[in-house]
């Protein structure tokens, strides 16, 4: 198969790269924080066999335009309402949301506030009761010198040493060039901006917490067994706050789609699948 297309598509006044592959039902990817669109490289393909499949680089990541905070109000709220209106700007109408820890809070958001919008809900390792980030995110929320720690010390040593001690799992073999490469899209001062902006607009939960009971779409939970940024115990307690939703736990840490891609094919091609049989 050939690889994605990308194209860029203003959304909320903002420029956001939007890579597309596949045709058939829509389904959206959301990433999460210090990454983009590519973390989802090693499932999209397949994924795009059955599925028009649409993963945008969220507003201050990836390739996507990196306005000021003065301009874009970084947090889930408006990254939820980016993608509400990267609707409009695609002519999409509803669609499967697939969003994984920040991407899975503003999933969830957008589920909560467009309900027409999402079909169905995946949530993987979502952002939900704690904005936890592992210490090295938690240096940068450090007054006053928290903005000089993530805008010019975190270097590409530290960077590294935050997905392979916090983010991936202990068994994981994801490579260095991949951490390398979030590294590089993160290492500009308007990515490192957007980022902290990011880090600071998303510490309070509670709007996210209050939104899980309005949440009517067909949801799975899936979470890593080993994530140590948000523990296992969070996913079963989403799965239990979302009516009707199902859960499921991966050998991975707080990257499934990345550490067990196969695995996470399975299920969102199954529960899609299940949950498109049950209409007929």
């Amino acid at each position: 198969m050939a690889g994605p297309v990308h194209r860029d598509v203003t959304a909320s006044g903002v420029r956001l790269r939007v890579a597309e592959a596949g045709v058939g039902t829509p389904m959206i990817l959301i990433h999460g924080l210090f990454v983009d669109h590519t973390s989802w490289d090693l499932v999209m393909p397949k994924l795009a066999e059955t599925f028009h499949v649409i993963a945008p680089d969220l507003p201050g990541f990836g390739e996507s335009e990196k306005p000021p905070p003065s301009r874009f109000p970084y947090g889930i709220d408006a990254f939820a309402e980016a993608i509400a209106d990267l609707y409009a700007g695609l002519e999409l109408g509803p669609a499967a949301v697939v969003g994984h820890a920040l991407g899975g809070a503003v999933a969830l958001t957008l589920a909560a506030r467009h309900p027409e919008l999402v079909s169905k809900l995946v949530l993987i390792d979502a952002l939900c009761y704690e904005s936890g980030t592992g210490r090295y995110g938690e240096l940068a929320l450090l007054p006053f010198v928290g903005g000089t720690i993530l805008k010019q010390l975190w270097g590409r040593g530290l960077f590294r040493r935050h997905f392979q001690e916090t983010v991936f799992g202990p068994t994981s073999n994801v490579a260095t060039p991949r951490i390398d490469r979030y590294y590089d899209a993160f290492n500009a001062p308007a990515a490192r901006s957007s980022a902290l902006a990011t880090l600071r607009g998303t510490v309070d939960t509670r709007g996210v917490v209050a939104q899980t009971t309005r949440i009517h779409a067909p949801t799975l939970v899936i979470w890593g067994r080993h994530d140590r940024v948000w523990p296992a115990s969070f996913g079963q307690r989403l799965s239990r706050e979302i009516r009707g939703s199902g859960f499921e736990l991966l050998d991975a840490g707080h990257s499934p789609h990345e550490e067990q891609p196969a695995e996470i094919v399975r299920l969102v091609q199954r529960f899609l699948n299940d949950e498109r049989r049950s209409r007929f």
